[in-house]
């Protein structure tokens, strides 16, 4: 079995004890953007799996968008990402 040389941890272990690997990330070309995907791709960057950098190329955000995520997952949790709670986590 040869392991494809990353930069990088391979794995990282979230505050609630379970792992994240880079197995679990969405693949680079996903077009349909769900609430658990993108709070994936958020945790990813918070725990260092992956950089912000490496996010936004690799799945083609801008930062704006990206930080709109990562903003609504660290002040609402994955439930401000849903497209039908939009309204009720927007700040005005």
């Amino acid at each position: 079995m040869y392991l494809k040389r990353v930069d990088g941890p391979r794995q990282v272990t979230l505050p609630d004890g379970s792992t994240l690997t880079r197995a679990d990330l969405p693949k680079p070309d996903t077009k349909r953007w769900v609430a658990s995907r993108k709070a994936v791709v958020v945790r990813a960057v918070i725990h260092g799996l992956i950089t912000e950098s490496e996010a936004l190329e690799r799945y083609a955000l801008s930062q704006e968008e990206f930080a709109l995520w990562r903003q609504a997952v660290e002040q609402h949790g994955e439930n401000a990402l849903k497209v039908t709670a939009i309204q009720k986590y927007r700040q005005l």
